[in-house]
């Protein structure tokens, strides 16, 4: 096996985005047409703009991001509500439909991240760029409005266009850890006026929204996903992602803006593309998973029930429950998209709870977000719809594909990269935690570094959820194979 410092990562993701059908490279015709758009244009166009640029916008985000998609805003209101604008890159205004741009990004579907090289969706001079809601920048973006009260519940306001400007980009660990008591605060919160009230003030907005969520049957799952740590082109760690208040603060703040939106494009009678999670077709599985715990859940499928069932376990073993919400979100199936057309009964969001939701908030990094902009905007402007209900249908179809490859391929790159970070360990013991045992293998998390292997010898009578001791005995980066043997069990 080559030494790991002769591993090509970056040509292995290359080639994983050809294995999964997409395309790594811009074309010719893509970088020609991206290099004639001109940041000039931003302050030209419709007269229907609003100057909102003196706002105290923010925004929170990873903290190597640059394709910032949405900031946000908040104002006290007089009797304990609070009202909460969120202002979203106006990616259409760059890339119209049709462009070579534009179709590009439809084949992709997605931004693509893999961890030693991400892959946009569209070229870098316009999501980390012109179209990105930069700090110090001003940006078009259309704005959505909606108003928390203080049981939590928020009533849907106006989506209009606007001008702005990211006042400050906060990073997601370090502002969640000094939310949270742990680390010191953010250096640009402390120097920039108001912004520690103003950022005080969307928490506390964005927990009522939660607090109301999770009182309405909204499940709170909580998966690991093991970050990449890239040094001077080396795997030097994987690092798990953990929630917090920063984290929730945009979950919960994007939710309520999807919500709006799509109560939007309803109110207007457009078709539009909706995302969905059907109700559990496996919810026997479901129950059967519950039982095992010596819980009890409903023969039919109950999203209250099963978020009491899941907030019981996380109070009783936080350590195995990431893995209990991916046995659980692999039962549930995954997301989609579906086209909708108002008056037609709604399939739903069985994770969220709610019947009506849609993606919009991430135009830089999503096509569908770009896709229901045009829709909202053509509302805006008195115009037909850009899309007829086939299209949709069958843009819902392609682009449920694209999500799921993107996964795959994004799963397949933190496996080569921890096989690389563990490739000088062999025979080495870790400790770990079973994550999948069917006709199919048996599975096991090590506790640190968090890298996923199939347990190849021992793995008999093995359940999930299971602690075990796990010898290394092969990696194969190529492949995205780590291979453990069980040698003890708890």
């Amino acid at each position: 096996m080559k030494d790991s410092r002769e591993i090509d990562l970056v040509a292995i993701a290359y080639d994983a985005m050809e294995r999964y059908g997409f395309d790594p490279e811009f074309p010719e015709t893509v970088i020609r047409e991206v290099e004639n758009l001109s940041e000039e244009t931003i302050r030209g166009g419709q007269s229907d703009v609003l100057d909102l640029r003196g706002l105290l916008w923010s925004s929170v985000d990873n903290f190597d991001s640059l394709d910032l998609d949405q900031i946000e805003y908040c104002e006290e209101g007089t009797d304990g509500e609070v009202h909460v604008k969120v202002a979203i890159a106006d990616v259409d205004f760059f890339v119209r439909k049709g462009m070579h741009t534009d179709r590009h990004a439809a084949h992709n579907g997605t931004s693509v991240y893999l961890g030693i090289v991400t892959f946009p969706m569209l070229p870098d001079d316009l999501s980390r760029d012109i179209s990105s809601l930069l700090p110090g920048k001003e940006r078009r973006a259309i704005v959505m409005e909606y108003t928390v009260f203080s049981d939590g519940s928020m009533s849907r306001g106006e989506i209009y266009r606007a001008l702005v400007s990211n006042k400050a980009k906060l990073v997601y660990e370090e502002t969640g850890d000094w939310l949270e008591g742990r680390g010191p605060m953010p250096a640009v919160i402390e120097k920039t006026p108001g912004l520690e009230k103003q950022v005080r003030l969307q928490v506390e907005t964005s927990q009522r929204l939660r607090r109301h969520r999770m009182e309405r049957g909204a499940l709170d799952l909580e998966t690991l996903e093991a970050e990449t740590v890239v040094e001077d082109g080396q795997v030097r760690d994987l690092v798990i992602q953990r929630p917090n208040l920063a984290r929730q603060l945009i979950e919960e703040f994007m939710v309520a803006a999807n919500q709006t939106m799509v109560n939007r494009l309803e109110s207007a009678g457009l078709p539009m593309i909706q995302r969905i999670v059907r109700v559990p077709r496996n919810w026997e599985g479901i129950v059967e998973t519950a039982r095992e715990y010596g819980e009890h859940l409903p023969k039919k499928p109950n999203c209250k029930a099963l978020s009491a069932f899941l907030d019981r376990r996380r109070a009783a073993d936080y350590e195995r429950f990431p893995d209990l919400s991916l046995t659980i979100v692999k039962l549930m199936g995954p997301g989609e998209y579906a086209a909708f057309v108002p008056g037609d009964v709604p399939i739903g969001h069985f994770a969220l709870a709610i019947m009506d939701y849609t993606h919009s908030t991430a135009p830089n990094r999503r096509y569908v977000d770009v896709v229901n902009q045009r829709i909202l905007k053509s509302i805006l402007d008195g115009r037909d719809s850009p899309y007829e209900t086939a299209e949709l249908d069958s843009l819902s179809y392609w682009l449920t594909g694209r999500e799921k490859a993107s996964q795959k391929a994004e799963r397949f790159m933190r496996k080569a990269a921890a096989a690389v970070l563990l490739k000088d360990r062999i025979g080495d013991v870790f400790d770990g935690i079973v994550t999948g045992a069917s006709d199919k293998g048996t599975y096991a998390r090590l506790i640190a570094p968090p890298a996923e292997g199939r347990i190849m010898r021992g793995e008999h009578g093995l359940k999930v959820g299971q602690k075990v001791r796990l010898r290394l005995t092969k990696t194969d980066p190529y492949n995205g194979f780590i291979d453990l043997d069980c040698i003890g069990r708890t």
